[in-house]
């Protein structure tokens, strides 16, 4: 079991979408594929995933090259066992070059809390290092959500 469970309410959505904020955050691959059913299917961006092993590699990947990785996730809407969510996060290249990437999530998970499916549209934009506005994990408490702009 992985609580909060489905059915959501405002309130048990809002903490899952904090429990997968602050896991992500951790950057660790093995960790964060817990959270998902042995056989998840994932679309990040233009990537297709399918099962833990291919989520944690993918991950592993992911955060190799997207380095001092920081993510804000915020609730947009919820039902049933169904979570939509928009994100921000920061990272800088091997280059040194910083990004900010802006997206949006849904989630579907099971009886169990685990996510079964996960679909992912993420754009990038190319911001100066003085720019940055995501310092590592939110503090405790700190649901402030982040400007568009």
């Amino acid at each position: 079991m992985r609580p909060p469970l489905p059915p959501f309410t405002r309130e048990t959505a809002t903490a899952k979408v904090q429990a997968a904020e602050d896991a992500w955050n951790t950057r660790d691959p093995a960790r964060v594929a817990l959270a998902y059913t042995e056989d998840s299917v994932w679309r990040n961006r233009d990537v297709f995933v399918t099962g833990r092993a291919e989520i944690e590699a993918f991950l592993t990947a992911k955060w190799d090259r997207e380095l001092d990785y920081a993510l804000r996730k915020s609730l947009w809407t919820f039902e049933d066992n169904l979570i939509a969510v928009r994100f921000q996060y920061e990272c800088h290249d091997a280059a040194g070059l910083w990004w900010r990437s802006y997206g949006n999530e849904l989630w579907e998970f099971d009886a169990e809390g685990l996510m079964r499916r996960r679909e992912a549209s993420i754009n990038d934009l190319r911001i100066e290092e003085s720019d940055r506005r995501i310092f590592g994990p939110r503090p405790a408490g700190d649901r402030t959500e982040l400007p568009l702009r």
